[in-house]
């Protein structure tokens, strides 16, 4: 596999939780900048229509990242007052879980136990969906993720901001870059807080923890060849894949995972 297994920052439970939230809202921005939310809603509204499923189950959510703006989008489509949205997580934030819950919109919750995406529970039937969080996942993970969405005959959905076609020695050439965009992505980010400024502009504590993050993040990221060797021996006749590329402001990838009508 060309992809790499390094560590991300923010995968440690150690990470300060205001951090973390902060590059999480950064991510948001970016999200949006790409058109992330067009780009899963489109390949949501396929994966409902085949399956006539209505409710969405995200995956290793953290604080929900652009699935409540795409969300949003697929709500205002006709028929999309049916639609209903699960967040979960292997470690749910207290807070984010009280602000969704708690919020304007009954069809959005999020699910209070912790939910390991490789044994989702059956109660949690639906689209299953990973925005850019699958490229954590080690080979051996990743594989027991598609298995078990297959195996439930669930299908599933996985979104990255990256595909990881340019050459691996340019996400460290590009490091400075990344480190100096967040300077202008942070005005964007909401809520803004005094922490994202000060750790922003006077002490780029941020920004050093996005740059490498970002940059680790595309290492990390399967390819669609990658994919293959992920996908080897899964595909039988009542359940297809589909993977493919998404261009546009990035070169993105996706895996549709979707099972067939008996």
């Amino acid at each position: 596999m060309k992809r790499i297994h390094l560590f991300e920052l923010e995968d440690y439970p150690w990470f300060p939780h205001w951090l973390r939230a902060c590059l999480t809202r950064l991510m948001v921005v970016m999200h949006n900048l790409l058109g992330t939310p067009a780009d899963i809603a489109a390949l949501l509204t396929r994966a409902l229509q085949h399956t006539g499923q209505h409710t969405i189950v995200d995956l290793c959510s953290g604080g929900g990242g652009p699935m409540r703006e795409v969300f949003r989008a697929l709500q205002a489509q006709p028929g999309g007052e049916q639609l209903r949205l699960t967040f979960t997580d292997l470690y749910p934030n207290r807070e984010v879980v009280a602000e969704i819950n708690s919020g304007p919109n009954p069809a959005l919750t999020y699910w209070l136990a912790p939910v390991d995406a490789l044994q989702v529970p059956a109660e949690l039937a639906g689209v299953r969906t990973m925005v850019g969080s699958f490229h954590h996942m080690n080979p051996a993970t990743a594989r027991r993720i598609l298995q078990h969405a297959r195996d439930s005959r669930q299908a599933i959905c996985i979104y990255e901001m990256s595909d990881n076609s340019l050459p691996t020695a340019l996400w460290w050439v590009s490091l400075p870059m990344i480190f100096m965009m967040v300077f202008f992505l942070t005005p964007f980010a909401r809520p803004l807080t005094w922490k994202q400024l000060v750790f922003t502009y006077l002490l780029p504590v941020i920004p050093l923890c996005f740059a490498w993050d970002g940059a680790v993040s595309n290492a990390r990221t399967y390819t669609l060849e990658d994919l293959d060797q992920l996908l080897a021996g899964f595909e039988t006749e009542d359940y297809k894949w589909e993977k493919g590329r998404i261009t546009g402001k990035a070169k993105k990838l996706y895996l549709l995972g979707l099972p067939q009508q008996s």
